[in-house]
């Protein structure tokens, strides 16, 4: 950590990083001063369904880009384009189109699509939430193998319920493809997680939500995550999704090392009151809330809120915070180490310059994309 840090940008790439006193102004630069702030690297949301008013599984190329300018405006710089179950057909039109946007050379404007995750179809019926009975499916390599075909190897992380039927087995042939398993919509106990755990699994979708609420003498999929050091675990940090209680337990187990702030955000993020699309479903937003006849169809969270609301609820540093939307997503996703990922690093000299001002308590007080100051 540098301190009293300046970083010098040249043609949207981070030139040098240094303390003031070591790191001079280029003659002719425009200096933007945000003093009293911590200058970090962008956000990494992997569990994100759309914003702006636009959902990932139809936005078009002009969706694509508003959800993009929209997400870097609020600090956010790479991101995984979430699916939620549709028809068979549905998603994998949704995933060719995903793929092809991904593997364009077309530029992002804001935040870059880093990969895709699969919520669906693979969950189960009891703690299903919003997602459509009808199309959910037990686990199948064949089907998984069907939608990485379309989604042109994309796919980095998946959703499973560990207690249906073939899940293991499913678990195993996804993680030697390189897709990272997570599991979630899930009534599983601790044994069939841990037994999911076991197969490769290596985080839990939205810790809490979801799934068996945690008990005394069947803790389910959030004991099992709450306790196993290798794991990582999701958290929606809004103050709706969970209580604030729940929220400062998670860290006490989690803490920097193996928590992930998502937003689960849906459309409707960035949006007035009113109905928006999470895949095939319409949903109400009303006061904060997003549902779909009564029950929580994601959120309207934004990755920088959520990380104020983490220093608010439990009185982290930001600095010990800061882990859960860049570090610790990359390194569950093994972005860290692959050449081609450089989100959720530290900034270094070279890579692009996705860069956020964030005050003492975590609030975001500028963003840069590509070394461009977002209008917020």
């Amino acid at each position: 950590m540098v301190a009293d840090p300046r970083v010098v940008v040249e043609d949207g790439r981070i030139a040098a990083i240094g303390s003031r006193s070591e790191c001079g102004i280029p003659p002719g630069a425009r200096v933007l001063d945000y003093a009293g702030c911590m200058l970090a690297p962008a956000f990494l949301d992997i569990h994100i369904h759309g914003c702006a008013g636009r959902d990932v599984m139809e936005a078009d190329e002009a969706g694509m880009v508003a959800i993009s300018r929209f997400l870097g405006a609020r600090g956010t710089g790479g991101f995984l384009a979430t699916t939620v179950t549709a028809p068979m057909d549905a998603t994998l039109r949704a995933l060719e189109r995903l793929a092809a946007r991904m593997r364009s050379e077309r530029a992002w404007p804001g935040a870059a699509l880093c990969g895709i995750h699969l919520e669906g179809p693979f969950l189960s019926h009891a703690k299903r939430g919003v997602h459509p009975a009808g199309d959910l499916l037990e686990p199948s390599v064949a089907v998984f193998d069907r939608m990485m075909e379309a989604a042109d190897g994309c796919v980095r992380l998946m959703t499973l319920a560990p207690e249906l039927p073939g899940a293991a087995e499913l678990a195993r042939h996804a993680t030697r493809r390189g897709v990272r398993v997570s599991m979630g919509h899930s009534n599983a106990t601790a044994l069939e997680a841990q037994r999911l755990m076991e197969a490769g699994a290596a985080s839990a979708t939205h810790t809490f939500n979801a799934m068996r609420a945690l008990d005394h003498r069947e803790p389910g999929i959030a004991g099992v995550a709450l306790t196993e050091d290798a794991l990582y675990a999701e958290l929606i940090c809004d103050g709706i999704h969970l209580d604030p209680r729940m929220v400062r337990l998670w860290w006490k187990m989690k803490g920097r090392e193996r928590g992930i702030l998502v937003t689960d955000a849906m459309a409707a993020t960035g949006m007035p009151d009113g109905e928006y699309r999470l895949g095939e479903m319409t949903v109400q937003l009303a006061e904060g809330r997003a549902t779909a006849n009564g029950v929580l169809a994601g959120s309207v969270l934004t990755l920088d809120r959520a990380l104020a609301n983490l220093v608010a609820f439990t009185g982290a540093s930001v600095e010990n915070a800061l882990p859960l939307v860049t570090r610790n997503p990359a390194a569950m996703l093994d972005f860290a180490d692959a050449n081609s990922h450089t989100h959720g690093r530290d900034l270094r000299v070279g890579q692009r310059a996705d860069v956020v001002a964030l005050d003492g308590e975590g609030r975001l007080r500028a963003s840069l994309m590509a070394g461009v100051e977002q209008q917020q």
